[in-house]
Protein backbone atom coordinates (compact mmCIF):
# COMPACT_ATOMS: atom_id res chain seq x y z
CA UNK A 1 0.00 0.00 0.00
CA UNK A 2 2.94 2.31 0.63
CA UNK A 3 4.42 1.46 -2.78
CA UNK A 4 1.06 2.27 -4.37
CA UNK A 5 0.95 5.55 -2.43
CA UNK A 6 -2.45 4.46 -1.18
CA UNK A 7 -1.69 6.01 2.18
CA UNK A 8 1.15 7.54 4.16
CA UNK A 9 3.20 5.50 6.66
CA UNK A 10 1.68 7.38 9.58
CA UNK A 11 -1.76 6.10 8.54
CA UNK A 12 -0.78 2.47 9.12
CA UNK A 13 -0.32 0.64 12.41
CA UNK A 14 0.67 -3.03 12.62
CA UNK A 15 0.66 -5.61 15.36
CA UNK A 16 3.75 -7.86 15.50
CA UNK A 17 4.76 -9.97 18.53
CA UNK A 18 8.37 -10.58 17.45
CA UNK A 19 10.66 -7.82 18.79
CA UNK A 20 13.27 -8.11 16.06
CA UNK A 21 10.75 -8.15 13.22
CA UNK A 22 8.77 -5.32 14.79
CA UNK A 23 11.85 -3.11 14.89
CA UNK A 24 12.81 -4.04 11.33
CA UNK A 25 9.35 -3.23 9.96
CA UNK A 26 9.24 0.09 11.76
CA UNK A 27 12.73 1.09 10.59
CA UNK A 28 12.21 0.05 6.96
CA UNK A 29 8.68 1.37 6.43
CA UNK A 30 8.11 4.17 8.94
CA UNK A 31 4.76 2.72 10.00
CA UNK A 32 3.81 2.40 13.66
CA UNK A 33 4.31 -1.12 15.03
CA UNK A 34 3.21 -2.49 18.38
CA UNK A 35 3.09 -5.83 20.14
CA UNK A 36 -0.47 -5.06 21.30
CA UNK A 37 -3.23 -6.16 18.91
CA UNK A 38 -5.82 -4.25 20.92
CA UNK A 39 -3.88 -1.03 20.33
CA UNK A 40 -4.02 -1.69 16.59
CA UNK A 41 -7.73 -2.44 16.68
CA UNK A 42 -8.52 0.68 18.69
CA UNK A 43 -6.49 2.92 16.38
CA UNK A 44 -7.49 1.62 12.95
CA UNK A 45 -10.70 2.16 11.02
CA UNK A 46 -10.04 -0.94 8.91
CA UNK A 47 -8.27 -3.99 10.34
CA UNK A 48 -6.55 -6.59 8.15
CA UNK A 49 -5.85 -9.91 9.84
CA UNK A 50 -2.77 -11.47 8.25
CA UNK A 51 -1.94 -14.41 10.51
CA UNK A 52 -1.87 -18.19 10.12
CA UNK A 53 -5.34 -19.78 9.84
CA UNK A 54 -4.82 -21.67 13.10
CA UNK A 55 -4.88 -18.44 15.15
CA UNK A 56 -7.34 -16.29 13.19
CA UNK A 57 -10.27 -16.98 15.51
CA UNK A 58 -8.11 -16.31 18.56
CA UNK A 59 -7.09 -12.92 17.16
CA UNK A 60 -10.65 -12.02 16.15
CA UNK A 61 -11.80 -12.94 19.65
CA UNK A 62 -8.93 -10.96 21.24
CA UNK A 63 -9.79 -7.71 19.46
CA UNK A 64 -13.58 -8.19 19.62
CA UNK A 65 -14.07 -5.76 22.57
CA UNK A 66 -12.88 -2.81 20.44
CA UNK A 67 -14.02 -3.76 16.91
CA UNK A 68 -17.83 -3.71 17.11
CA UNK A 69 -19.07 -2.15 13.88
CA UNK A 70 -15.54 -1.83 12.43
CA UNK A 71 -14.48 -3.42 9.16
CA UNK A 72 -12.28 -6.44 9.81
CA UNK A 73 -10.90 -8.34 6.80
CA UNK A 74 -9.32 -11.76 7.21
CA UNK A 75 -6.62 -12.70 4.69
CA UNK A 76 -6.44 -16.33 5.80
CA UNK A 77 -7.48 -19.47 3.98
CA UNK A 78 -9.96 -21.87 5.50
CA UNK A 79 -11.58 -19.76 8.25
CA UNK A 80 -15.21 -19.02 7.41
CA UNK A 81 -16.84 -15.64 8.03
CA UNK A 82 -19.66 -17.20 10.04
CA UNK A 83 -17.13 -18.67 12.47
CA UNK A 84 -15.48 -15.28 12.93
CA UNK A 85 -18.89 -13.63 13.31
CA UNK A 86 -19.69 -16.07 16.12
CA UNK A 87 -16.94 -14.53 18.28
CA UNK A 88 -17.10 -10.87 17.20
CA UNK A 89 -19.61 -8.12 16.38
CA UNK A 90 -17.28 -6.55 13.81
CA UNK A 91 -18.25 -6.18 10.14
CA UNK A 92 -16.26 -9.17 8.93
CA UNK A 93 -15.16 -9.98 5.40
CA UNK A 94 -12.62 -12.25 3.76
CA UNK A 95 -10.05 -11.43 1.11
CA UNK A 96 -7.82 -13.92 -0.66
CA UNK A 97 -4.90 -12.24 -2.36
CA UNK A 98 -1.43 -13.34 -3.48
CA UNK A 99 2.24 -12.40 -3.26
CA UNK A 100 2.34 -10.26 -6.45
CA UNK A 101 0.54 -7.57 -4.43
CA UNK A 102 4.11 -6.68 -3.36
CA UNK A 103 4.69 -5.27 -6.88
CA UNK A 104 1.11 -3.99 -7.34
CA UNK A 105 0.19 -6.97 -9.56
CA UNK A 106 -1.98 -8.81 -7.08
CA UNK A 107 -5.11 -10.80 -7.87
CA UNK A 108 -7.59 -10.55 -5.00
CA UNK A 109 -11.06 -11.91 -4.39
CA UNK A 110 -13.24 -10.49 -1.63
CA UNK A 111 -16.26 -12.11 0.01
CA UNK A 112 -18.91 -10.41 2.11
CA UNK A 113 -20.07 -11.35 5.57
CA UNK A 114 -23.56 -11.14 7.04
CA UNK A 115 -22.88 -7.62 8.36
CA UNK A 116 -21.02 -6.25 5.33
CA UNK A 117 -22.40 -2.87 4.22
CA UNK A 118 -22.05 -1.27 0.77
CA UNK A 119 -19.52 1.13 2.31
CA UNK A 120 -17.50 -1.80 3.67
CA UNK A 121 -17.47 -3.45 0.26
CA UNK A 122 -16.40 -0.23 -1.46
CA UNK A 123 -13.61 0.31 1.08
CA UNK A 124 -12.31 -3.23 0.64
CA UNK A 125 -12.32 -2.83 -3.14
CA UNK A 126 -10.45 0.47 -2.88
CA UNK A 127 -7.74 -1.12 -0.74
CA UNK A 128 -7.13 -4.13 -2.97
CA UNK A 129 -7.57 -2.26 -6.25
CA UNK A 130 -4.55 -0.21 -5.15
CA UNK A 131 -2.33 -3.29 -5.28
CA UNK A 132 -3.76 -5.14 -8.31
CA UNK A 133 -7.13 -6.34 -9.56
CA UNK A 134 -10.11 -7.21 -7.35
CA UNK A 135 -13.15 -9.41 -7.93
CA UNK A 136 -16.06 -10.19 -5.64
CA UNK A 137 -17.07 -13.81 -5.07
CA UNK A 138 -19.41 -15.71 -2.81
CA UNK A 139 -17.63 -17.11 0.20
CA UNK A 140 -18.24 -20.66 -0.95
CA UNK A 141 -15.99 -19.84 -3.92
CA UNK A 142 -13.07 -18.64 -1.78
CA UNK A 143 -11.47 -22.09 -1.63
CA UNK A 144 -11.27 -22.08 -5.43
CA UNK A 145 -9.78 -18.58 -5.33
CA UNK A 146 -7.25 -19.73 -2.74
CA UNK A 147 -6.22 -22.56 -5.03
CA UNK A 148 -6.07 -20.51 -8.22
CA UNK A 149 -4.86 -17.05 -7.15
CA UNK A 150 -3.38 -17.73 -3.73
CA UNK A 151 -1.45 -20.90 -4.59
CA UNK A 152 -1.22 -20.10 -8.31
CA UNK A 153 2.06 -18.15 -8.17
CA UNK A 154 3.82 -21.27 -6.86
CA UNK A 155 2.44 -23.25 -9.80
CA UNK A 156 3.61 -20.54 -12.22
CA UNK A 157 7.09 -20.53 -10.65
CA UNK A 158 7.19 -24.27 -11.29
CA UNK A 159 6.36 -23.61 -14.95
CA UNK A 160 9.12 -20.97 -15.16
CA UNK A 161 11.55 -23.39 -13.54
CA UNK A 162 10.62 -26.12 -16.01
CA UNK A 163 10.90 -23.81 -19.04
CA UNK A 164 14.35 -22.72 -17.87
CA UNK A 165 15.37 -26.34 -17.33
CA UNK A 166 14.31 -27.10 -20.90
CA UNK A 167 16.42 -24.22 -22.14
CA UNK A 168 19.43 -25.50 -20.17
CA UNK A 169 18.99 -29.03 -21.53
CA UNK A 170 18.98 -27.67 -25.08
CA UNK A 171 22.20 -25.73 -24.62
CA UNK A 172 21.52 -22.36 -22.95
CA UNK A 173 23.54 -21.08 -20.00
CA UNK A 174 21.63 -21.22 -16.72
CA UNK A 175 21.42 -17.45 -16.29
CA UNK A 176 20.24 -16.91 -19.87
CA UNK A 177 17.59 -19.62 -19.60
CA UNK A 178 16.28 -18.19 -16.32
CA UNK A 179 15.93 -14.66 -17.76
CA UNK A 180 14.25 -15.85 -20.94
CA UNK A 181 11.85 -18.17 -19.09
CA UNK A 182 10.83 -15.51 -16.57
CA UNK A 183 10.24 -12.80 -19.15
CA UNK A 184 8.49 -15.15 -21.55
CA UNK A 185 5.90 -15.90 -18.87
CA UNK A 186 5.72 -12.24 -17.84
CA UNK A 187 5.24 -11.05 -21.42
CA UNK A 188 2.71 -13.74 -22.28
CA UNK A 189 0.64 -12.90 -19.19
CA UNK A 190 0.77 -9.17 -19.93
CA UNK A 191 -0.32 -9.78 -23.53
CA UNK A 192 -3.26 -11.83 -22.31
CA UNK A 193 -4.23 -9.12 -19.82
CA UNK A 194 -3.96 -6.23 -22.27
CA UNK A 195 -5.57 -7.83 -25.32
CA UNK A 196 -8.38 -9.64 -23.54
CA UNK A 197 -7.94 -12.52 -25.99
CA UNK A 198 -8.50 -16.05 -24.76
CA UNK A 199 -5.50 -18.35 -24.20
CA UNK A 200 -6.70 -20.40 -27.17
CA UNK A 201 -6.67 -17.34 -29.46
CA UNK A 202 -3.23 -16.28 -28.25
CA UNK A 203 -1.89 -19.80 -28.65
CA UNK A 204 -3.07 -19.89 -32.26
CA UNK A 205 -1.08 -16.70 -32.89
CA UNK A 206 2.11 -18.58 -31.97
CA UNK A 207 1.51 -22.00 -33.51
CA UNK A 208 2.50 -22.81 -37.09
CA UNK A 209 1.30 -26.27 -38.24
CA UNK A 210 4.26 -28.61 -38.30
CA UNK A 211 6.49 -26.01 -36.60
CA UNK A 212 8.46 -25.88 -33.39
CA UNK A 213 5.60 -24.69 -31.16
CA UNK A 214 3.32 -27.45 -32.43
CA UNK A 215 6.00 -30.02 -31.62
CA UNK A 216 6.35 -28.62 -28.10
CA UNK A 217 2.59 -28.58 -27.49
CA UNK A 218 2.37 -32.18 -28.65
CA UNK A 219 5.01 -33.15 -26.09
CA UNK A 220 3.08 -31.31 -23.38
CA UNK A 221 -0.14 -33.09 -24.33
CA UNK A 222 1.60 -36.48 -24.28
CA UNK A 223 2.75 -35.78 -20.72
CA UNK A 224 -0.62 -34.41 -19.58
CA UNK A 225 0.88 -31.06 -18.57
CA UNK A 226 -2.45 -29.22 -18.61
CA UNK A 227 -4.14 -31.95 -16.62
CA UNK A 228 -1.40 -31.70 -14.03
CA UNK A 229 -2.02 -27.98 -13.52
CA UNK A 230 -5.77 -28.54 -13.29
CA UNK A 231 -5.14 -31.24 -10.70
CA UNK A 232 -2.90 -28.89 -8.71
CA UNK A 233 -5.70 -26.31 -8.45
CA UNK A 234 -8.22 -29.00 -7.51
CA UNK A 235 -5.93 -30.41 -4.81
CA UNK A 236 -5.31 -26.96 -3.34
CA UNK A 237 -9.05 -26.22 -3.30
CA UNK A 238 -9.78 -29.54 -1.59
CA UNK A 239 -7.20 -28.73 1.09
CA UNK A 240 -8.87 -25.35 1.63
CA UNK A 241 -12.18 -27.11 2.24
CA UNK A 242 -10.50 -29.44 4.72
CA UNK A 243 -9.01 -26.45 6.55
CA UNK A 244 -12.46 -24.85 6.77
CA UNK A 245 -13.69 -27.92 8.63
CA UNK A 246 -10.67 -27.82 10.96
CA UNK A 247 -10.91 -24.15 11.99
CA UNK A 248 -14.41 -23.93 13.42
CA UNK A 249 -13.69 -23.14 17.06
Amino acid sequence: MLRARFCAPEEIIAGEPNDKLRNTVQTETGIAVTADNLEVARSAETILIGVKPTIVLAVVREIAPVTEGKLVISLAAGVRVRNMESVSDACLMRAMTNTPTAILRGATAIARGARTTPDDLARARTIFDAVGVTVEVNEDQIDAVTALAGSGPAFVYTVIEALAAGGIKTGLPTEVAAVLATHTVLGAAQLAAETGKSPEELRRMVVTPGGTTAAGLTAMAERNTSEGLVAAVEAAAARGQEMAREFVK
